[in-house]
């Protein structure tokens, strides 16, 4: 099964390295690996340039945000299942994807997706958050559950079937396409219980608390946009399940 890992940057020069390196490492070597650069400033592309020959397809023009360039990516891809690896991540260890692969044909599975830590920016060895998703259930999203995306591998077929990342949303899209699938289609999953991913801290969607509530709003959008509703307390459930990730938990 070929693999097609997406990362999207922009002005990433300080970080994209040991994104690279972490995909070019891996000893899985039917990927292909497909960069989305948002016309960066600074030397991102020169960073890029020093592993071109790992690297399958390089494109840097502007777009019209983060899911806008993953959409490019997608429709790009030509292998069957497909991973999501920001610039601020890196896989835990060269076996990861061999695992992610494992999973999908022992299970038989459309989707696959794991754990996830976030570290400290400058000493990725300094966790500062566990993200342990646990075995998905039907019916889990209505108590606030989601996995980490960029643990969350997906065959093309289901991307071809029920759609890629509704870029009307800001910071839900990921959330969105994982409710979609899961949700609403009842694509199939496997959980692989380790840390696939590490991300350095400073998402969009967590860096504030306005920032929080305006993600909450496009949440209640997302269900929306599926014609599905929520339950009564999903919505504050979701954010409050992210805080036992500070202790360890889930």
């Amino acid at each position: 099964m070929k693999v097609s890992i997406i990362t999207v940057c922009y002005n990433s020069a300080s970080t994209i390295e040991s994104t690279i390196q972490s995909v070019l490492s891996q000893d899985y070597k039917d990927i292909e690996y497909i960069i989305v650069d948002g016309l960066s400033k600074d030397n991102t592309l020169e960073v890029i340039e020093r592993h071109r020959s790992g690297i399958s397809k390089i494109i840097s023009e502007k777009d019209d945000g983060i899911y806008f360039a993953i959409n490019k990516g997608i429709a790009m891809a030509t292998g069957e299942i497909i991973g999501i690896l920001h610039a601020d991540d890196f896989y835990t260890d060269e076996k990861v994807i061999s695992r992610i692969v494992k999973a999908f044909r022992e299970k038989n599975t459309d989707t696959v997706y794991g754990d996830l830590q976030y570290v400290d920016r400058t000493d990725t060895n300094k966790i500062k958050r566990h993200w342990s998703s646990g075995e998905y259930a039907h019916g889990l999203f209505f108590k606030g559950w989601m996995p980490p995306h960029p643990s969350f591998f997906v065959l093309k077929k289901c991307y071809d079937k029920f759609g890629v990342f509704n870029t009307t949303l800001r910071s839900a899209a990921d959330y969105e396409m994982m409710l979609r699938l899961l949700h609403r289609h009842q694509c199939s999953t496997a959980y692989i219980p380790e840390v696939l991913v590490k991300m350095r801290v400073g998402g969009k969607s967590n860096v504030s608390l306005s920032n929080r509530i305006k993600a909450n709003r496009e949440d209640k959008k997302a269900w929306l946009l599926n014609g599905l509703k929520p339950g009564m307390f999903t919505l504050i459930r979701k954010p409050l399940s992210k805080l036992g990730q500070f202790f360890g938990g889930k």
